[in-house]
């Protein structure tokens, strides 16, 4: 099929599973369209077991591994997402709690591969540069999941900033690391067929600060054009035109692209934060994005729902997938509580903010490209299973249980930040969604 059928066969399937979660699971939108495609894999199994003729399983397979996952999202959804989700971070809030973010978007990342990648290489026995990998690629928490359980909660502005901000950049910070880390590992296929120490600490700030500063360049020139030209559909164009344009400028320069999108997103948003345009503009630029966001959202968490069929369940697998399962969630525990304890003279941290930044640290689809993008080795088979089932059990369980959590820590720690009253996004949970 080319790239016009399959795009269309997505948002068929994605419009049917939205619809049959709305009628019968009523989950959130795109949890629910993740539910739903993994039944509808596991119907497909089922019936393959029964009727081997049919090759049902067989077909579905081969169209799954044809289609390339990875370059889909990071190539093409991911810049729109991270986008979408930066315009509504302020970067006023940004600046108050601007240290701890990057501290967790940055050391946080790097203790969470540590952690999860020593913890693989000695639970498991995984060569240790293979065993880092691993820690990098599901380092990254999931923006778009994180900003919807923000909408649906009432959380201290504080803790809110810390979260939005760290998820936004420890994805572009976590995608840096995990190339560093691939270079080292699999030096043939190393930029320029370079590896070492010295190549690796050059490759992240080429690439984080390249990319900070092209979408800071290129999102301030867009900032002054919106200024001066009130025009709805002007200024949507405008802002598709940076989102997709200012991704491709800066993987053509071998920059962060994901990087590049938050930042020039954070400088849209102030744009509209700002009122440098009429209430009437700056509505209809949100809802396009917000519609964006959504149907991006529910093609992705079809895909991931999907490419159950390209994992290969064995007893090993499972089991290394279930010390996974424990291993991202201390990494991410290590990852919250080392920055918080380095910040608490000048940055405290409130009781329930450890425990609700841990487990609402939401893996997503870019866990799932990264490791689908790896090169073939002995270990690819089980890092996949590893890493599928790590990023299923944090949208499914994880996404429906950290809402709760957040609105039951912070009503019974009684913070007065956390009682106001914010307008509830019902919409939003569906974005418990996927860098």
């Amino acid at each position: 099929m080319d790239f016009v059928q399959i795009t269309s066969l997505l948002i068929v399937l994605a419009a049917l599973f939205s619809t049959l979660n709305y009628m019968f699971l009523r989950l959130p939108p795109a949890i629910g369209v993740l539910v739903v495609a993994l039944l509808a894999s596991m119907a497909v199994l089922g019936i393959d077991a029964l009727f081997p003729q049919s090759e049902m399983a067989e077909t579905m397979r081969g169209a799954v591994t044809a289609f390339n996952f990875s370059d889909a999202l990071l190539d093409g959804m991911l810049g729109l997402l991270l986008f979408a989700g930066a315009l509504h971070v302020k970067i006023s809030d940004l600046r108050v709690e601007g240290r701890i973010v990057l501290l967790m978007a940055t050391l946080g990342v790097l203790i969470s591969t540590l952690v999860a990648g020593l913890g693989l290489w000695w639970l498991a026995g995984a060569p240790i540069l293979i065993a880092l990998v691993f820690g990098a690629l599901i380092s990254p928490t999931d923006p778009v999941a994180v900003l919807g359980i923000l909408h649906s909660t009432n959380l201290p502005r504080s803790l809110e900033t810390k979260i939005a901000g760290e998820s936004l950049f420890n994805d572009g910070v976590g995608y840096v690391v995990f190339l560093l880390l691939v270079g080292l590992a699999f030096p043939s296929e190393a930029h320029g067929g370079e590896s070492g120490l010295i190549h690796a600490i050059l490759l992240f700030v080429r690439e984080a600060g390249g990319g900070a500063l092209i979408g800071g360049v290129l999102g301030w020139l867009v900032f002054k054009l919106m200024a001066r030209v009130d025009d709805t559909s002007v200024a949507v164009l405008l802002t598709l035109a940076l989102a997709l344009g200012g991704y491709s400028l800066a993987e053509t320069l071998g920059v962060s692209a994901p990087i590049m999108a938050v930042v020039a997103g954070l400088m849209i948003g102030e744009a509209m934060t700002e009122h440098v345009m009429s209430e009437e503009t700056r509505g209809h630029v949100d809802t396009f994005w917000h519609i964006i966001d959504q149907v991006l959202n529910a093609i992705l968490f079809l895909m991931i729902g999907f490419e159950i069929f390209a994992v290969t369940f064995t007893q090993a697998s499972i089991e290394i997938a279930i010390i996974a399962v424990g291993l991202s969630l201390v990494a991410r525990l290590a990852a919250v509580i080392l920055p918080s304890y380095m910040m608490r003279k000048t940055e405290p941290i409130t009781p329930e903010a450890i425990p609700i930044m841990t487990w609402g640290g939401l893996k997503g689809g870019i866990s799932v490209a990264l490791v689908l993008s790896l090169p073939e080795s002995d270990w690819s088979t089980l890092l996949l299973t590893a890493t599928y089932v790590v990023v299923v059990f944090s949208i499914i369980v994880q996404g429906l249980t950290v809402a709760p959590l957040a609105r039951l820590l912070t009503r019974s720690h009684g913070t007065p930040e956390a009682a106001r009253k914010a307008p509830v996004d019902t919409d939003a949970e569906a974005r418990p969604t996927a860098d």
